[in-house]
């Protein structure tokens, strides 16, 4: 439209808008229309939106990073803007190296890629990860920086775990490969290796990792199968075939030996044992020929056994030469068991024998120590000597028992000790047959040691004179008899015997009784001792009851203590081996035990008496009725409740005293230690106080020195008797030095008694005289050592010191 018209369009559209209503895009101004500004609108052209008003109109374009659906310019129907993705252009981030664009709202943005990182420049460098992270590879990788990553480098055995940026982690050949040690190698993977370990009969011809080959064993230089057997190589293994008359004994990686069956020669007045004979021939000679079938070795063994058992039950062996065939063919017939056996411990035990074989099968002979148990004997050998100088590649060892062959079986020997006197021999021990797979066995390289348990105890509880125990082996070589040849060493006690050989056979201990010979320079101390002791004794019974001028509560002490040991020792020299009377014995005993135990409680009451006498100002005296229920109650309370907890403990088959078994005697040894120990004490306090009188300063000599005499002889008193009985604990243990010195203390006893207590007295002395003398004048002075008279002053022993309450002299 040209100019000229619009112009006239316009006029005559304001012409006709004053005359009527304005048109769109117009509003009324008085009676103008004017421009409507529509932008005014916020919310007109929608989000992200450029409104732009137009004369009469308007219209919308989109902000910077966003466009119409539509057109470029729309109205608020038409059109709507939407974020722009700049980074689908291709053109944005196209500056920035080693980046990627982002898109953001309205806008993008350039990141770098992984491996980059922002420079100041906004430009992508390259990040070295490597020296970041120096462990990023592991321990044992080596990092490779490259653009924008990084790769992991693994030496030998390692791999990736993962991509190629991942740590090293050990490559487990063993898994990839099952057969990279051969066929019969077992591999071993180790960090970044492998090791190839090959079983018994296979070498490596390599390094460690060299797969495993099989070695021929039959190419060795030795005689790998012996001189009379041929060897089969097979993968990893081999085995021996042996000759007619030669046998490994079923073992096929063994050397082949020599067989005889013949080794036991019988004779028609042995058939009894012809069962256990004709199983040794049959077992033989199947090993010999190679040809019935093999049973095992704990078969054979279970028949060995039972076949023993049946020829020993029936009594066929009586006579030397019989046990002498029996006990070879049992050990010929281990000998064949034993290899054949294939636990490594074997036990088989019945009524009549008991029987333990070990075996060891290896390439190399084993080495140490072996012990074998039954129930009565135990036997500790070395390796060295159960091989001796042959490994065939096995050793065995066996132990059996015969507990069923008794002294009917055994014949006597000579006893060299014995004399003129008869001697009983009897089997104290079950025979045992030992047997080694040493070929060599007349001298062996170390002893064996044998335990045996004793059959038959000593009462008495230990080895006397009169059961002389040996240890004997079965020597056929000699007609059948007991040895001791090779015995080189013994030990005995009252339970067992210990036994060392330098041989093999078999073995047991045996015991011989004879009637005990009592020496005679015993007997003549013991007689003239005792009768010594009674004899002074008597007379200190007569001077402590007859004589006056010693009357004290010390003295009556002294007599009950020498009444006591005067009937002690009275029973003790007539009556001490009166054993043929069970209860007469038995009664002699009980005394003994009485009267002794009595003689020692008097001994505490008389260290009792110098306790107060010295120590204390009270009670200076111990009244006689209390004195009777010490010195006799508890004596005779001891011997009740012994006698009733162990009526048979009284009298042995040797002497009328307590019997040692079950530790009896100590219902004797207790309580006179138990005395011992308590009077120590008392003297021990007593010799303090002396001490202490003769330090002060106004001492009276007199009486001090009286006590000091008392408790002089006190203790001398205390070491005779306390001394005698500490012998007297062994002496019927059959000791001749322990004996001697017993009887020599016994026999001292009441002299010394006498001594202590009459002679060294001087009133004692001085009555003594006049009683010899005829002198029967009254004494100028009386010499009443702390008389229990108390109302005379010049007799009061002591006097009470009221500070201390100790005794003043």
């Amino acid at each position: 439209m040209e100019p000229k018209w619009t112009l006239v369009f316009l006029g005559l559209v304001q012409f006709g808008l004053s005359v009527q209503s304005c048109p769109p895009g117009f509003i009324k101004s008085g009676t103008n229309c004017t421009d409507e500004d529509e932008c005014e609108d916020k919310g007109l052209c929608g989000n992200y939106s450029i409104c732009h008003n137009t004369f009469g109109s308007y219209y919308c374009t989109c902000e910077e990073g966003y466009e119409s659906r539509t057109t470029t310019n729309f109205t608020s129907g038409t059109g709507q803007c939407k974020d722009l993705n700049e980074c689908l252009r291709g053109e944005a981030c196209s500056n920035v190296s080693n980046s990627k664009c982002v898109n953001t709202l309205g806008s993008y943005k350039c990141v770098c890629l992984p491996g980059f990182q922002k420079e100041e420049n906004n430009t992508c460098s390259d990040i070295n990860e490597c020296l970041r992270n120096s462990s990023v590879c592991g321990s044992i990788g080596s990092c490779n920086n490259t653009p924008g990553s990084y790769t992991c480098i693994c030496p030998q055995g390692y791999q990736n775990q993962g991509n190629q940026s991942a740590p090293c982690i050990d490559f487990n050949e063993c898994l990839r490969n099952s057969s990279i040690c051969g066929s019969f190698g077992s591999c071993n993977n180790t960090p970044g290796s492998y090791t190839c370990t090959c079983p018994q009969g296979f070498y490596k011809q390599g390094d460690k990792s060299s797969p495993c080959i099989d070695t021929d064993e039959c190419d060795s230089k030795e005689l790998i199968c012996g001189e009379y057997g041929s060897c089969m190589n097979s993968p990893g293994s081999y085995s021996c075939k042996c000759e007619t008359g030669y046998t490994n004994y079923g073992n096929n990686q063994s050397k082949c030996t020599e067989l005889k069956c013949d080794t036991v020669n019988t004779t028609p007045t042995q058939a009894g044992v012809g069962k256990l004979l004709s199983l040794f021939v049959s077992s033989c000679e199947s090993l010999r020929n190679h040809t019935a079938p093999q049973l095992s070795g704990e078969s054979l063994l279970q028949d060995l056994m039972k076949v023993s058992g049946e020829v020993v039950s029936s009594g066929n062996i009586n006579d030397s030469s019989t046990l002498s065939v029996f006990l070879g063919a049992m050990e010929d017939t281990l000998h064949l068991i034993g290899p054949q056996l294939n636990e490594s411990v074997t036990r088989v035990e019945n009524s009549i024998s008991e029987t333990c074989l070990e075996v060891k099968k290896n390439v190399t002979p084993p080495t140490g120590r072996v012990t074998l148990n039954t129930n009565d004997v135990h036997l500790n050998i070395s390796w060295k000597t159960v091989v001796g100088e042959q490994y065939p590649g096995f050793a065995y060892v066996g132990l059996v028992s015969h507990k069923a062959l008794n002294s009917t079986n055994t014949s006597v020997v000579e006893e060299p000790n014995a004399g003129s006197r008869t001697v009983e021999y009897y089997l104290n021990s079950p025979v045992v047959t030992v047997c080694v797979s040493n070929k060599k066995t007349e001298l062996l390289p170390e002893p064996i040691t044998l335990t045996f348990k004793h059959q038959q105890v000593l009462q008495e509880g230990a080895v006397s004179e009169q059961r002389n125990y040996s240890c004997v082996f079965w020597a056929p070589e000699d007609g059948g008899t007991w040895s001791r040849n090779g015995c080189v060493g013994a030990v005995f006690n009252a339970t067992h015997a210990m036994c060392s050989w330098n041989h093999l056979s078999s073995f047991a201990v045996l015991m011989a009784l004879y009637p005990i010979e009592d020496n005679f320079e015993l007997v003549l101390i013991t007689r003239i001792g005792l009768s010594l002791s009674l004899l002074c004794l008597f007379l200190c019974i007569l001077t402590f009851s007859l004589c006056r001028a010693i009357k004290s509560t010390r003295t009556t002490i002294h007599l009950q203590l020498c009444v006591c040991l005067f009937i002690a020792n009275f029973l003790f020299l007539f009556f001490i081996s009166s054993t043929k009377n069970e209860i007469g014995c038995s009664f002699v005993a009980g005394l003994l035990h009485f009267f002794f135990l009595s003689a020692f409680c008097w001994m505490l009451l008389e260290g009792v008496q110098l306790y107060l006498m010295v120590v204390l100002v009270f009670h200076t005296t111990i009244r006689l009725l209390y004195m009777c229920a010490v010195g006799y109650g508890i004596p005779l309370i001891i011997v009740i409740i012994s006698a009733m907890a162990n009526p048979s403990g009284y009298g042995t088959t040797r002497h009328c005293w307590l019997s040692l078994e079950n530790g009896f005697i100590w219902s004797f040894f207790a309580p006179v230690c138990l005395i011992v120990v308590l009077n120590s004490f008392f003297f021990i306090i007593t010799v303090w106080k002396l001490a202490a009188k003769f330090s002060s300063l106004n001492p009276d000599l007199s009486k001090l020195k009286k006590l000091k005499g008392f408790l002089v002889t006190a203790v001398a008193q205390l070491c005779v008797l306390g001394g005698m009985w500490v012998f007297g604990c062994f002496m019927f243990q059959g000791n001749v030095v322990i004996l001697y010195i017993f009887t020599l203390l016994n026999s001292l006893q009441g002299a010394l008694i006498f001594i202590m207590h009459c002679l060294m007295r001087k009133s004692v002395r001085e009555e003594y005289s006049k009683l010899c003398g005829g002198v029967c004048r009254p004494p100028k002075k009386r010499y009443s050592e702390f008389s229990t008279n108390q109302s005379s002053n010049s007799q009061r022993p002591l006097r009470s010191a009221p500070s201390t309450g100790e005794s003043q002299i």
